[in-house]
């Protein structure tokens, strides 16, 4: 079965590129009928907090992509020691007593050099005595894990295709800190495992990680799930923007952008399908394909949200948003209002123009006249504004902007708005009237 999963550290709110990695992990298992696993990847205890656990929750639940289940780091620390004795006992794990300013200091000489900043594997330079002394001195190590130099690691990605790494070109990974702490590295390793993860799909930052993991599932005796590593969202001028990094749920619903919208974006961004409204998660689902992902970065534009979150309202039914629509209002009131919003929230602004008050202009001696008429020609039947604008156009021989234009105005205060064939019979006939007869005073 395919078992994908989303493993977000709970240090901060979930912003439009988790999002984005969370969905097409959730979309890779469905389309699979897999499972999607949630993890929390909480073993940073000073960082993680409570309440980003659960916002990752219900930003997950608000978007409609659920999990199977869910795990937590913090809670399965028994695991990674055992994994980590495994390793040491296999010669794999290797423990380093230097800072951070001397590995800052080696980093510094080597590109000063003109050479990549690989770590040069002093602590296994050391003899037991100097091991001895730098404990004695009450120095605790740091612990990493030693890469195997013997052979390429190779994998076949599912978005960027052959992958081969030299493991000589690349550090010893730190997989455990001195405090006893511990970094992404085995953690996430020894969790794919025994979660049963089949899919890692993830940011094309990740791809160094992925050499270095291959190897520890190795180490550990399992096989490496498939990896597949997707291009980064970029802004729209471009470049890399921070802003991206605060864009996420609560700015979204903050904007009145639909769940739906954003689904419908994220799915195809980044890949060679087209962007579109479509607001029906299976029909995304059938088009889903790690093929169609390109190599290219992801640009995300807010216009084109916007274009798209305008496009999903334009096909709500009112089924689907009843409970979010103004007191009183019905679904002829929503079918009248709905060409003219891009946001469920922009709705209580136009239905105002049924329920009043209004604030007319000031009409001219001639317009007043013919709204005057306008008030006695009007007759109530399944069509009032037809009826009406008819009857005006025979008698007055008025056309065009002359003949509607005083006519919205006296019954909504606005120059443009929602057809007047279907709002007028929501005005009702006798608030109508009475907007005619104050227009033609004023």
């Amino acid at each position: 079965m395919t078992t994908t999963r989303f493993a977000p550290s709970p240090t901060g709110h979930l912003h439009v590129g988790n999002i984005r990695t969370a969905l097409h992990n959730w979309m890779l298992a469905k389309k699979a009928d897999g499972r999607f696993l949630l993890r929390i990847d909480d073993t940073d205890a000073e960082r993680s907090k409570e309440e980003y656990v659960h916002a990752i929750r219900e930003d997950l639940s608000w978007l409609g992509i659920t999990p199977d289940a869910e795990e937590r780091q913090s809670q399965r620390l028994a695991l990674y020691d055992a994994a980590f004795e495994k390793l040491k006992a296999a010669g794999r794990v290797y423990p380093a007593y230097e800072t951070a300013q001397e590995l800052e200091l080696k980093r510094k000489v080597l590109l000063g050099r003109g050479l990549p900043p690989i770590y040069d594997r002093g602590a296994l330079q050391l003899a037991d005595e100097e091991r001895a002394a730098k404990e004695a001195e009450g120095v605790q190590p740091h612990w990493r894990f030693k890469l195997d130099h013997d052979a390429p690691i190779t994998w076949e990605d599912g978005v960027r295709g052959a992958q081969k790494f030299d493991p000589a070109q690349l550090s010893d990974p730190v997989i455990r800190r001195a405090d006893g702490s511990w970094l992404y590295m085995l953690p996430s390793a020894v969790d794919d495992i025994e979660m049963g993860v089949t899919s890692v799909l993830r940011g094309e930052d990740h791809v160094s990680n992925t050499a270095v993991q291959i190897q520890m599932f190795e180490a550990l005796g399992s096989a490496p799930p498939s990896f597949a590593h997707e291009a980064l969202l970029v802004g729209r001028e471009g470049k890399l923007s921070k802003r991206l990094g605060s864009l996420g749920c609560d700015a979204f619903r903050d904007k009145g952008v639909e769940p739906e919208a954003i689904i419908a974006l994220l799915a195809r961004l980044g890949t060679s399908l087209p962007v579109e409204p479509i607001a029906d998660i299976h029909a995304l689902l059938e088009t889903f394909d790690l093929s169609t992902f390109g190599r290219a970065p992801a640009k995300f534009d807010d216009a084109e949200l916007e274009r798209v979150n305008t496009a999903i309202v334009h096909q709500t039914e009112f089924t689907d948003v009843a409970g979010r629509l103004p007191e009183g209002m019905d679904e002829a009131g929503w079918h009248a209002v709905r060409p003219n919003i891009s946001t469920i929230g922009e709705v209580s602004e136009w239905w105002r123009l049924v329920t009043g008050p209004i604030e007319q202009p000031a009409f001219e001696h001639e317009d007043r006249a013919y709204l005057s008429e306008a008030a006695s020609t009007l007759v109530w039947s399944d069509d009032p504004w037809g009826a009406l604008t008819s009857a005006l156009k025979e008698s007055t021989g008025r056309k065009g902007k002359q003949l509607f234009l005083p006519l919205r105005q006296a019954l909504t205060g606005m120059n443009h708005g929602p057809d007047m064939g279907e709002l007028l019979p929501l005005i009702g006939e006798d608030e109508a009237r009475k907007r005619l007869e104050k227009a033609a005073a004023s």
